[in-house]
């Protein structure tokens, strides 16, 4: 009989066997394991030598992750649902600021996105060669969402609202039944007015629009923009165009908590201010249904490559929201089992 111990355990041998013969019997892939013999590593084209004596200690080894291996295609997210319409894409692109048509009209497909926003412009009809940007927009994919963008008053945003369900609906598309509301508060800072944006928000809901709102990340007009009708409150990250990201995370948790309380589908739209693609998952992670965004995409060095990261940004943020983050803690947790370790030699 012959006593040697594996991987701390004491184990009875019948008969003497070489260290070959112990794997084999132990059912060891011996391409995959790392063995050591009174600490001694035993390469694997010298196991059938070593011959086993009593008393050996033999450490068996092979790697191991740090978690379960994730499988499977990725994960499956229901829709986003803004009242009647409903998207894959949660990713909302504006049409604004390019360089030319041609790439906007590229930067909206690596986007993802299924809607874009338009603004209303007499003077915007056709371009110096004679170009209208309705001939770039691909209509049987996209849903236009009409914006009232420039406007510093309730009046002349429903002027617009108005205007942009005659000329879509002249289109046949589907936009024509909402608005993306925006009553600015000065010139210098793009702020919402906060009484002019509920006055609109009124009567465009009296007038059947669906209403998505821009307005600030203020908790409270966000749940009164909601009980007005509006079909999606869009709290800005920080002032339009600026790219500093989300300003103030924790009113928009508030806002969050606020509006989805019992009624957890409700969507909420962080618009304005997204610079780069790390603003945009932030926002998801948060919780928020969606993100619009148009000049961080615009004004990048490289538009392409930032839609294509914006659209990538807002999916890992999701994904990341539903999976659940870790705690914040302050000391260190291996993240690798601390089972199975080898024997320390102090031992």
């Amino acid at each position: 009989m012959l006593e040697i111990t594996v991987n701390g355990e004491r184990k009875k041998l019948s008969q003497a066997l070489s260290l070959a013969e112990l794997l084999d019997q132990l059912g060891l892939d011996r391409r995959r394991i790392a063995v050591e013999v009174n600490r001694e590593v035993i390469p694997r084209l010298h196991h059938a030598e070593q011959n086993l004596r009593p008393g050996d200690s033999v450490e068996i080894v092979t790697l191991v992750g740090g978690g379960s291996q994730a499988r499977g295609a990725a994960p499956v997210d229901k829709p986003l649902v803004i009242g009647k319409f409903t998207f894959q894409s949660r990713l909302i692109t504006g049409t604004g600021k390019y360089v030319n048509f041609e790439m906007m009209r590229e930067c909206l497909a690596a986007s993802g996105c299924e809607v874009t926003t338009v603004a209303v412009r007499r003077e915007r009809l056709i371009d110096k060669e004679g170009r209208n940007i309705l001939d770039y927009l691909d209509l049987k994919k996209l849903v236009i969402l009409p914006n009232t963008a420039g406007c510093f008053s309730a009046e002349d945003a429903v002027r617009h609202a108005r205007l942009a369900r005659e000329l879509l609906g002249n289109l046949g598309n589907s936009g024509a039944d909402w608005v993306k509301l925006e009553c600015l508060g000065d010139p210098k800072t793009l702020l919402p007015d906060p009484v002019a944006t509920l006055q609109a928000t009124e009567q465009l809901v009296k007038e059947g629009f669906q209403v998505l709102v821009y307005t600030s990340d203020d908790p409270i007009m966000a749940r009164r923009l909601k009980a007005a009708g509006a079909a999606s409150v869009m709290p800005a990250g920080s002032p339009i165009g600026s790219g500093q990201g989300v300003l103030n995370p924790n009113n928009i948790r508030i806002i969050l908590e606020y509006l989805k309380d019992g009624d957890s589908d409700y969507p909420v739209i962080v618009d304005a201010g997204v610079g780069t693609a790390s603003d945009v998952t932030v926002a998801m992670e948060l919780g928020c249904d969606g993100v619009l965004l148009n000049t961080g995409i615009a004004h990048a060095k490289d538009p392409l490559r930032m839609a294509w990261a914006m659209k990538y940004a807002c999916e890992a943020g999701r994904w990341a929201f539903q999976a659940g983050r870790i705690p914040r803690k302050l000391y260190a947790q291996a993240s690798s089992p601390m089972e199975g370790r080898i024997v320390p030699a102090s031992s």
